[in-house]
């Protein structure tokens, strides 16, 4: 008995981690992208350099907002609270871990039969959260800054390998 926990154990423990990192990335990304879509379309912000150049001209462009880098970066130091409103559902037939969230953005009533809402699984998430926000802000600018399809298996699986198995998990839609 002793053997088979010695081995079972520490795939378990590298199993979950991954689970969690994954659920972790793939939900950094669901709310980033729920973040910039509630920013009016209109918006902008100039970039570009404030210095007159010899003609007398300025290279200031204006972009719009959301998508910004200043807009990212100010997103990537909170979004990581909302990892709060999450809860950890387990897989019955393969025990994999994923994450949902248990408080919908809209008021409307969840189905939360299955899923295990505790402070453990919060401040794990919010913890893998701010790793991978850390790790990978550059990479998260980048993808995040151009309207682009599937980025969450774009960036949590081909990108940073944080989601290998994940490949065939169903996309959720906002």
């Amino acid at each position: 008995v002793a053997v088979a926990v010695a081995v079972l154990l520490p795939a378990a423990c590298a199993r979950r981690s991954q689970d969690l990192h994954c659920g972790a990335c793939r939900a950094l990304v669901d709310e980033l992208e729920w973040e910039i879509a509630q920013v009016d379309p209109r918006k902008t912000i100039q970039m570009g350099s404030f210095r007159i150049n010899p003609d007398g001209s300025q290279s200031v462009v204006e972009v719009p907002y959301a998508r910004s880098e200043a807009h990212l970066t100010e997103l990537l130091e909170r979004v990581c609270e909302k990892m709060k409103e999450y809860g950890e559902k387990a897989d019955p037939s393969t025990h994999r871990k994923s994450y949902v969230r248990v408080i919908s953005r809209d008021g409307t009533k969840m189905d939360l039969s299955g899923v295990k809402i505790d402070g453990d699984v919060a401040s794990s998430l919010k913890f893998a959260c701010e790793s991978i926000a850390e790790e990978y802000e550059d990479e998260l600018i980048e993808f995040l800054s151009h309207e682009a399809d599937n980025v969450k298996d774009r960036l949590c699986s081909k990108r940073t390998d944080l989601c290998d198995h994940a490949l065939h998990i169903p996309h959720d839609e906002l």
